[in-house]
């Protein structure tokens, strides 16, 4: 699994992908992966009252990476509550998000694994 920006030929980024981009509306046409890339935290929270099958507490950030000079955010799980705005961060992929077991569908029916942020 890769952590994939997706852009249109107007070279509008966005993440996740869309069919259509939401600035022009041209399909995208591009992928680039971000997996090795690293990103600022914009901003971030905790969340003390999580879905079933969610860590507690869960730190969330937006976080925005610099693509040929063109932002792209995506919001996701940090690693530690250890951080503050501005701080750099890099992907880092967890084989499960959540607790698959917790969850009210067919545990195979779904992909568990992704990103978390760790601070650089």
């Amino acid at each position: 699994m890769t952590l994939e920006a997706h852009r249109c030929p107007n070279d509008h980024l966005t993440h996740p992908g869309h069919p259509r981009c939401p600035e022009c509306a041209e399909p995208q046409v591009e992928t680039v992966d971000l997996t090795e890339r690293t990103a600022e935290i914009v901003t971030w929270t905790t969340s003390t009252a999580t879905p079933p099958g969610v860590r507690q507490p869960n730190h969330l950030a937006i976080v925005a990476f610099d693509v040929d000079g063109e932002s792209v955010r995506t919001i996701g799980q940090l690693t530690t509550g250890d951080v503050e705005i501005g701080d750099e961060v890099r992907p880092v992929h967890v084989d499960e998000l959540r607790d698959p077991e917790a969850g009210i569908r067919e545990a195979a029916s779904q992909d568990w694994d992704g990103y978390r942020f760790e601070p650089v």
